[in-house]
């Protein structure tokens, strides 16, 4: 791989569960197109996914912006949703504020943002409610 830098930037629309997906996609084909080894491309794109679900799910919609380094892709994940009330709450397995469609769906099982966490090195979070919230992950390799 180069030492070049490749930045990324993703629109993901609001209660579209058709397009959810569609980042975490293109990512992990950027990936593998790179020679990333495949533990790190399959946990950037968990983690990417995941995120991608909930903006869809809670924030109706965000930006994704991804940055590929010669050994890390960072990701950055904000929208201008709800916020989150009790962050260390919303970190707990199980955890959701789902709606029951959602739910019926498949989706908001309330392992998200553990999800992101367990599959990336690096993982903040930083929520204010009415505001919006912004996550940034880093997956090494």
């Amino acid at each position: 791989m180069s030492d070049e830098v490749i930045a990324i930037n993703y629109i993901v629309s609001g209660d579209d569960f058709s397009l959810a997906g569609e980042a975490s996609v293109d990512v992990k084909s950027r990936l593998k197109i790179m020679g990333i080894p495949p533990d790190a491309i399959r946990r950037a794109a968990i983690a990417l996914y995941e995120a991608e679900i909930n903006l869809v799910i809670h924030a109706d919609g965000g930006e994704i912006t991804v940055e590929i380094l010669p050994d890390a892709v960072l990701m950055k994940v904000e929208d201008k949703g709800p916020g989150i009330e009790d962050v260390q709450l919303a970190m707990s397995e199980g955890f959701s504020t789902a709606t029951e469609e959602v739910r019926n769906l498949g989706f908001g099982a309330g392992m998200g943002l553990p999800n992101m966490k367990k599959h990336t090195d690096e993982f903040s979070i930083t929520s204010t409610p009415a505001v919006g919230t912004t996550i940034e992950m880093t997956v090494r390799f």
